[in-house]
């Protein structure tokens, strides 16, 4: 268990987050490891000089975000053990602030670039047949004529997070898939605004293809190119071409208003008059 020396009492304002704050330095400064537990709350409580609804709120934030695990009971296993963070968790955090944080798609872009082309020079090294394999599913459920958008979409999304797993670099990984997940009704969006949906699936598919051929032959150059031309093209004609673009379908209001009255003219009465609503 961690040493209690270390443990400071924390002014009052903002508690439970000044607990968590001391509880993060804890595991920075190395006094607390993946298996350790935190102490009891009632010693908390009296280490830190707070109330236990602050300690107990920032357990709660702790075991939300899957840093802390906590074990019913009183034996030797029992109370709030730091955990492994699981990758879904990194992901979930990553994929929401994003999100929140309503980046410009130019910003998007650059950062899937620089990732995903790691990824698939990773990839291109390192990919065994199983990782190929996970990449060749999506790739032939992309390649079914007439799928939707929205289905188009999640294989589109396979395949890039299989070639980010592939590379073995697991935080690279984590962070390509989270910010291709954050973009997903971004690009959904994108998707069903399109003139000719089709025509830019055709192309997607092809370009996934190049991807693929070249992390299968190997070709770590070739590879990172092709995704890094994907993903930018991609960002420009599509998300930024059509996103950005203005609206040329008339406002639902116009087309709920009477159509003006033509103007009296030669040969021609005045207009009907309009009756009651």
């Amino acid at each position: 268990m961690a040493q209690t020396a270390a443990w400071e009492p924390v002014p009052r304002s903002r508690t439970f987050e000044l607990v968590l704050g001391r509880i993060e330095e804890q595991i920075l400064a190395g006094n607390l490891h993946v298996g350790d537990r935190l102490p009891p709350e009632r010693e908390l409580v009296e280490l830190l000089g707070v109330s236990r609804a602050a300690v107990r709120e920032a357990l709660r934030v702790l075991e939300a975000q899957g840093v802390l695990r906590s074990r019913v009971g009183t034996g030797p296993a029992s109370g709030s053990v730091i955990a492994a963070m699981p990758s879904e968790g990194l992901s979930r955090l990553l994929r929401l602030h994003i999100a929140l944080a309503n980046f410009p798609h130019g910003d998007v872009a650059e950062a899937r670039a620089t990732l995903e082309r790691s990824s698939a020079r990773l990839a291109a090294e390192r990919a065994t047949e199983a990782d190929l394999a996970r990449m060749r599913e999506p790739l032939l459920r992309m390649d079914q004529q007439g799928l939707a958008p929205e289905e188009f979409n999640d294989f589109d999304t396979a395949f890039h997070v299989a070639v980010a797993e592939a590379g073995g670099n697991r935080l690279v990984a984590d962070m390509t898939i989270a910010v291709r997940n954050a973009v997903r009704h971004t690009l959904l969006s994108a998707f069903r605004r399109l003139p000719d949906w089709e025509a830019v699936a055709t192309r997607l598919r092809a370009e996934h293809h190049g991807v693929y051929d070249a992390i299968a032959a190997g070709d770590s150059e070739r590879a990172g190119d092709l995704v890094e031309a994907h993903i930018r093209g991609f960002h420009e004609d599509v998300v930024h071409g059509v996103l950005d673009a203005p609206r040329t379908a008339p406002d639902p209001a116009e087309r709920t208003r009477p159509a003006p009255e033509p103007a009296p003219g030669p040969g021609r009465g005045p207009g009907p008059v309009p009756g009651p609503d």
